[in-house]
């Protein structure tokens, strides 16, 4: 009985939306489930989504470094960071867990090891598919070396929140988005290094490919099972 109880305990919900959903309906999802999450209401989950394009400011974003020549919607994000692109052809993964509570590796009430565990959850799953993915001290989310021009490009973006000791918001990888959308700004305010996708790196990867590597480097780094939930519209 306690084996089984385990067993449930160490899962944790995977939610995917079936369509792309605008901003500003993912971010009232995600606080109302935070809430319900902090009250004992709802059970901890991680949600696959795209968004339309899309540029979000994180707390720390400047107005100069907003060009959006195509007049894509905006919207204030309430995460740590700078501004971010999403849209078609990104993986975005929303993390909300109760962090009052130890994940794997990753200690009760620690931001630091749950933010490195996220990077290495990134990291692992661009592993899977021949990619090496590198952290760099001061500049936050994942890295690669483009193997032609031997440039260090951004290929995963991390903007987290937490309130109360759930975290919120999450991590966002780069399979086929149009990536000239991001010259709508200062990707998380680094000027000096471009943006790259699996695509650009050669990689034929479909979504479904990608989630699928995910779940194996979630259960790695967070220690807990993901488990299939419906497919959520918003």
């Amino acid at each position: 009985m306690e084996d089984e109880r385990a067993m449930t305990e160490n899962k944790i919900l995977w939610e995917k939306a079936s369509i792309q959903v605008p901003y500003p309906d993912a971010l009232a999802r995600m606080e109302h489930d935070a809430r319900a999450i902090r009250a004992g209401e709802m059970g901890e989950r991680v949600w696959l989504l795209e968004h339309p394009p899309t540029y979000t400011a994180g707390t720390s974003a400047r107005a100069e470094d907003l060009f959006n020549p195509a007049g894509y919607p905006t919207w204030p994000a309430g995460r740590g960071g700078q501004w971010t692109y999403h849209g078609p052809g990104q993986r975005v993964c929303y993390v909300m867990l109760d962090l009052t509570q130890p994940h794997g590796a990753v200690p009760a009430r620690d931001v630091r090891a749950y933010v490195h565990a996220l990077e290495e959850w990134l990291i692992r799953t661009l592993y899977r598919f021949g990619v090496t993915g590198e952290r760099r001290e001061g500049r936050v989310g994942v890295w690669v070396v483009d193997p032609n021009s031997g440039q260090e490009e951004k290929i995963a973006a991390i903007g987290v929140r937490v309130s109360r000791w759930v975290s919120w918001h999450g991590v966002a990888i780069n399979v086929d988005p149009v990536l000239s959308d991001f010259e709508g700004i200062v990707p998380c305010g680094i000027r000096e290094y471009g943006v790259t996708s699996l695509r650009r790196l050669g990689l034929d990867i479909t979504m479904d490919e990608l989630d699928r590597a995910l779940c194996e480097g979630w259960e790695e780094c967070f220690g807990s099972v993901p488990v299939e939930g419906e497919c959520l519209q918003v």
